[in-house]
C-alpha cells in the first residue's frame, strides 16, 4: 500500500477530525485515525464511539488497504512541514514509512480492521439544508445548552423538522434560545437531541459553507453528509421537556435599545456586581433605564443611564449579568427588544432587525429575585 498526498491538504483535512477524538480514551484503538485507500480515494476516519467522522482525500495511488496510524504523531509531524508532495509506505515491519523532500520517518501502525465500525443508519428520514444555515443555527443556539449530567437531554440542542419550517432550541432552565427558519422545511415531522459535541464540530467546518448538507437520522443517530465528509453520531435519548410552555405569552412591557449601548452597559456595570449571583438590576421608568449593580461585600456598586423606548408600566428587574451578556452578543442586531410581563417571570429578548427573510431567534432569560 503505497499513496502520494500534499502535505497541507492532508494536514488540513486531520486538524478537522482530530476533534472528535478525545484526549484519553479507553479503546486504545480510538487514538488513531483510520486510513482506507481506494485507488486515489484516500477515507480517513476518527471516532470516539458515540461520534465518527470521515473525509474523503484525493492521493496518487494504485493501491488498496487500511490502516489505522497515531493521530497525535501525525499531527504534530505535519505541522512542521512546509507545503510538499508526502508519500506514505507500508513496510513489512508493520510501519509506515513517510518521505518528504529532507527525510524519512517511520511510523507504527495497527490493522485497520481493529478499528470500530461507524454505524449504519437503518431506515432514516432525510432532510438536506444549506451549510451556513445549519452552522448559524447551532452557534445562534448552542450556547445556552446546558453541562448538567444529570439531565443529559438539555445538555444538547433539540432539532425539530416540520413540512413548515425547522426549529432548533436549546436551555439550561436559566436561559432558552429558539431559533426558527421558515425559509427551509423538512418533507415529515421529526425530533431529535443532538449532542454539543459534533455541533461544534459541524459549527466550525460549516460556517460559510454555500454546500448542501443531507441530514438523515432515526430514533438514535443522526448521518451529516458534505461535500467529501460524513459525520454519524449517536443521539441523546430522552424527551425535551415542553419549552413552549415556558415561554410567557402576555408581556405588555415592551422595551426597545440599542443591543451595542445595552451590552457594553451591563458589561460595565456587571463588573461591581456580586461575584457569585452576578445580579444587575434594570430599572425602567418612561424612556429611562437605570442599569445598576451592588456588592455589599465589598461596597463595590455602579449605576448607568441610558435612554429607551419604553411602552409599559414602570418596572424593577433583576438578571444575571452573564447571561444577558452572552445573548446579547450572540444577536447580529443593531437594535433589540426585551419584553417583560412581571419582575418574576422570564424576559424574552428578540432582536428587531439584522435577520434574513423567514429567520426568527427567540432569547428567554429568567430573572434573580431582588434584594431590596
Amino acid at each position: 500500500m503505497k499513496f502520494i498526498v500534499s502535505s497541507t491538504y492532508l494536514l488540513k483535512q486531520l486538524q478537522v477530525l482530530g476533534g472528535v477524538i478525545n484526549n484519553s480514551n479507553t479503546l486504545p484503538i480510538l487514538d488513531n485515525f483510520l486510513f482506507e485507500l481506494n485507488d486515489s480515494k484516500l477515507t480517513v476516519s476518527a471516532s470516539d464511539l458515540e461520534t465518527t467522522m470521515s473525509s474523503i482525500i484525493d492521493v496518487e495511488s494504485t493501491s488498496v488497504g487500511s490502516i489505522a496510524l497515531p493521530a497525535r504523531l501525525l499531527l504534530d509531524t505535519l505541522k512542521t512541514f512546509p507545503e510538499q508532495p508526502l508519500t506514505f509506505v507500508v513496510e513489512d515491519n508493520n510501519t509506515v514509512e513517510i518521505s518528504s523532500n529532507h527525510g524519512k520517518y517511520a511510523l507504527a501502525y495497527v490493522d485497520g480492521n481493529e478499528f470500530p465500525k461507524a454505524v449504519a443508519l437503518e431506515d432514516p428520514s432525510t432532510t438536506t439544508v444549506m451549510g451556513d444555515i445549519l452552522a448559524t443555527a447551532i452557534s445562534k443556539t448552542i450556547f445556552a445548552a446546558g453541562n448538567d449530567d444529570l439531565r443529559p437531554v438539555m445538555s444538547g440542542v433539540f432539532f425539530q423538522f416540520s413540512t413548515e419550517g425547522l426549529t432548533f432550541v436549546a436551555t439550561d432552565a436559566h436561559k432558552l434560545v429558539k431559533y426558527t427558519r421558515e425559509d427551509v422545511t423538512a418533507n415529515q415531522v421529526a425530533e431529535f437531541i443532538m449532542p454539543k459535541k459534533p455541533l461544534n464540530l459541524l459549527k466550525g467546518i460549516l460556517a460559510g459553507n454555500d454546500d448542501a448538507v443531507t441530514i438523515e437520522y432515526n430514533d438514535s443517530n443522526a448521518k451529516f453528509t458534505f461535500e467529501n465528509s460524513v459525520l454519524v453520531c449517536r443521539l441523546i435519548d430522552g424527551k425535551y421537556p415542553n419549552y413552549e410552555a415556558v415561554i410567557p405569552k402576555e408581556n405588555p412591557n415592551k422595551l426597545t435599545i440599542d443591543r451595542n449601548q445595552f451590552l457594553n452597559s451591563v458589561k460595565r456595570v456587571s463588573i461591581f456586581s456580586n461575584k457569585t449571583t452576578h445580579q444587575i438590576r434594570l430599572k425602567i421608568a418612561g424612556a429611562e433605564l437605570n442599569i445598576s449593580a451592588e456588592d455589599i461585600d465589598y461596597s463595590n456598586k455602579a449605576e448607568e443611564r441610558l435612554t429607551c423606548d419604553y411602552q409599559g408600566d414602570d418596572m424593577q428587574i433583576g438578571f444575571n449579568s452573564r447571561f444577558l451578556t452572552e445573548m446579547l452578543n450572540n444577536l447580529g442586531a443593531s437594535e433589540v427588544q426585551l419584553e417583560m410581563s412581571l419582575p418574576n417571570r422570564a424576559g424574552i429578548l428578540t432582536p428587531i432587525d439584522g435577520l434574513d427573510e423567514g429567520e426568527r431567534v427567540t432569547m428567554l432569560v429568567m430573572p434573580v429575585m431582588l434584594n431590596n
